[in-house]
């Protein structure tokens, strides 16, 4: 079953398109949503959450149909918003157990829960203080733990290391990690790329809306190609890399050479073989995934 299903999603704020034609399919585990602010993340995940109603297109959460099923999704989804949303006068067993009864469980069962939920995220000494005493750092932790107090198969979590130091920011993806640990589905929507690369293994990439690319981590986010200085049959070289599927550049007598079928430097081996050419210097390149981002479409290493 797919985590998310998304046919032709379009979602405008009057003149301002957030989203257009938007089609995704990405599979449980922990999913990065990465893209510049205003690319359209939040409002990607209000609509799965159903608190947008978008213009057209199809939502499918966990298997069910948004428009259809609605509280049913609720039920089996958590979402840690990115603002300010916590009550300063309560505290946080209060907070996080409410939580809980909203979600269903009984009052007792709630204060159970909510207490092993913020020993979980690193709260458990400072769970009878007030959130107003809160740190920015604490203050996150507790909006990561109403999220998944009631046990979701997913949760949403929008900017969880926003405004957080180096230290409290690792920490934070600790726990993001640690959901994997307890069946949780995770979709993190980010603009920080280093993040999605210590957390998640499949990437979402927004821009102004629409998606530049989707797939598993591994493969968008190293792109190795082989540039080599030739000696010989330049033209018969490149030729015979193409017929066998690679992308070939050539500036003079280099190459660069990229193929996603098999092993590189094997096929440029055998073409070198082939066409009797022999090699002056040869060398790898990467492509992170910051640079995968930031490549045109028709580059895209998916």
């Amino acid at each position: 079953m797919a985590l998310l299903k998304v046919e032709h999603l379009t979602h405008r704020y009057g003149d301002v398109t957030a989203l257009e034609d938007v089609t995704l399919e990405v599979p449980e585990g922990r999913v990065g949503l990465v893209g510049a602010n205003g690319a359209g993340k939040t409002t990607l995940l209000r609509i799965l959450l159903g608190m947008l109603h978008p213009e057209q297109g199809a939502i499918e959460v966990l298997g069910m149909p948004m428009t259809r099923e609605p509280l049913e999704v609720r039920s089996r989804v958590g979402y840690m918003p990115e603002g300010a949303c916590l009550p300063k006068d309560q505290t946080a067993a209060d907070f996080v157990g409410y939580a809980a009864e909203l979600a269903g469980l009984p009052v007792r069962a709630a204060r159970r829960r909510a207490s092993e939920i913020l020993f979980l995220v690193g709260l458990h000494e400072e769970r009878f203080r007030f959130l107003g005493d809160f740190s920015t750092g604490m203050v996150q932790r507790v909006k990561l733990a109403q999220a998944i107090v009631h046990d979701p198969e997913l949760v949403l979590l929008d900017e969880p290391a926003s405004g957080l130091d180096p230290e409290g920011r690792e920490d934070m993806l600790l726990l993001i990690n640690r959901l994997g640990e307890f069946g949780i589905s995770v979709l993190f929507s980010t603009h920080i790329i280093s993040d999605i690369e210590e957390t998640c293994d499949w990437v979402v990439m927004l821009d102004a809306g629409k998606v530049l690319r989707a797939g598993p981590l591994g493969r968008l986010e190293v792109r190795d190609s082989i540039t080599l200085e030739v000696l010989g049959d330049v033209a018969g070289l490149v030729a015979w890399l193409s017929d066998r599927g690679a992308s070939v550049t050539a500036q003079g007598q280099v190459l660069d050479v990229s193929h996603t079928d098999g092993d590189t430097f094997d096929l440029v081996r055998d073409g070198l073989a082939a066409t009797e050419s022999g090699i002056v210097r040869l060398g790898v390149a990467s492509t992170s995934l910051e640079e995968a981002f930031f490549l045109p479409a028709e580059e895209n290493p998916s």
